[in-house]
């Protein structure tokens, strides 16, 4: 298999090179996690992406049915090249909500999604998290009640990457708070052009609006359009977010890194400043830890294993990363990092400012940290006040 895996590899550069140019080894210019970018240039972006996954979608790349590990060697190789970019809204819509679908959806849900959304056809958001169920998000209080062969859902959802631009949600929902918390839930495939659905961008302190805030005024949703089981929505939304963990630092791409603050060093002359050094190696060491856990995971799914809580473990590696690399701008820049000096340094905000959301996106460092604790180094559980308490019954 490794051999097989090896000359798809090289196939797989081959086609690339055919089509895209080569990245000429220089740092980024654009150091930004978070877009900062017009309604409209926003739309052309996710445009652009869209229009390459279908190209790579049917010359059998990029999620036209690969195993896993191809999937995440072609990403490597395509890293080597110069692509349209890239969206939260294309990357959740593929590695996400596609996946849960696949492994969730009815025959006709999956003939009706999962090949337009791995193709860049459709595009889907999360709908998850509330305002007051965050990092607790089984506590969510959405409400979906049955009407007959439709299910009516009012509530409020928050932090859903690209919902002005999508045209499916993956909804979670509470059909029942007369039981525990975990057990009282239901997903959903939303249509968002439903009525009663009210979506509003939320500008972030980075500048841009990738994230949404979604109203659910009385939304009525066939029960055709119900995703696993009535009071199985917890599993379905453990699965979403594990492929979200799993794929956490995927892309070496997002944000800046190494590479681009060795270039400011060097510009500014800070490269001999004790601090701004330790910062670099650390910085360097990071990525480079990250590259051998890529290839731990893959090594780990050759032999037919499943990464289970290392997502989490990989994902907190990788929100820390983020957070690396602002300290060390800031050790290298010092006061351009808050005053634009008009050399291009001031860029570095867009990292310092978003690297933040990647702390909380996906479950919060806490959340990572109690998985780690309990599931992978068998520590007792962490004491839980509403274990087993009727949702309803749960002080809000």
């Amino acid at each position: 298999m490794t051999e097989e895996l090896d000359e798809f590899t090289e196939d797989a550069r081959a086609w690339l090179a055919e089509r895209l140019p080569r990245r000429d080894g220089a740092p980024r210019r654009s150091v930004a996690v978070f877009h900062d970018l017009p309604h409209d240039e926003e739309r052309a972006l996710i445009e652009r992406i869209q229009a390459w996954q279908r190209t790579k979608f049917d010359a059998g790349y990029g999620g036209a049915g690969l195993p896993p590990l191809y999937e995440e060697a072609f990403a490597e190789v395509e890293r080597e090249f110069e692509t349209p970019g890239q969206h939260e809204l294309t990357s959740v819509s593929t590695a996400l909500i596609a996946p849960t679908v696949q492994m969730f959806g009815t025959a006709e849900q999956k003939e009706l999604l999962v090949r337009p959304l791995l193709r860049g056809d459709a595009l889907a958001c999360q709908l998850f998290s509330e305002p007051s169920a965050g990092s607790d998000l089984a506590g969510l209080g959405t409400r979906a009640v049955r009407d007959g062969d439709e299910w009516v859902v009012t509530g409020q959802k928050v932090w859903s990457s690209g919902a002005q631009f999508a045209g499916w949600g993956e909804l979670i929902t509470r059909t029942d708070p007369e039981v525990p918390k975990h057990r009282g839930l239901t997903a959903f495939l939303l249509p968002m052009d439903s009525p009663g659905v009210d979506v509003r961008p939320l500008r972030q302190m980075s500048g841009g609006s990738s994230f949404c805030e979604v109203f659910l005024d009385e939304v009525r949703i066939p029960d055709t359009l119900r995703l696993g089981d009535v009071g199985g929505g917890w599993a379905v939304t453990l699965a979403t977010l594990g492929f979200e963990r799993g794929h956490s630092g995927a892309n070496a791409d997002l944000g800046g890194g190494f590479a681009e603050l060795l270039d400011d060093a060097r510009r500014l002359g800070r490269v001999n400043n004790p601090e701004v050094r330790r910062l670099l190696a650390e910085v360097w060491a990071a990525e480079k830890v990250a590259v051998v856990s890529a290839q731990r995971d893959r090594e780990s799914r050759l032999a037919g294993r499943e990464p289970g809580p290392l997502g989490s473990l990989r994902k907190l590696a990788w929100a820390q990363r983020l957070k690396l690399v602002s300290e060390a701008a800031a050790a290298v820049l010092g006061p351009r990092l808050v005053a634009d000096f008009g050399d291009g340094s001031y860029r570095w905000t867009e990292h310092v400012l978003g690297a933040p959301g990647y702390r909380i996106a996906g479950g919060s460092d806490e959340v990572q940290r109690t998985i780690i604790a309990e599931r992978l180094l068998g520590l007792p559980p962490e004491p839980r006040a509403d274990r087993g308490v009727a949702w309803k019954d749960i002080p809000k």
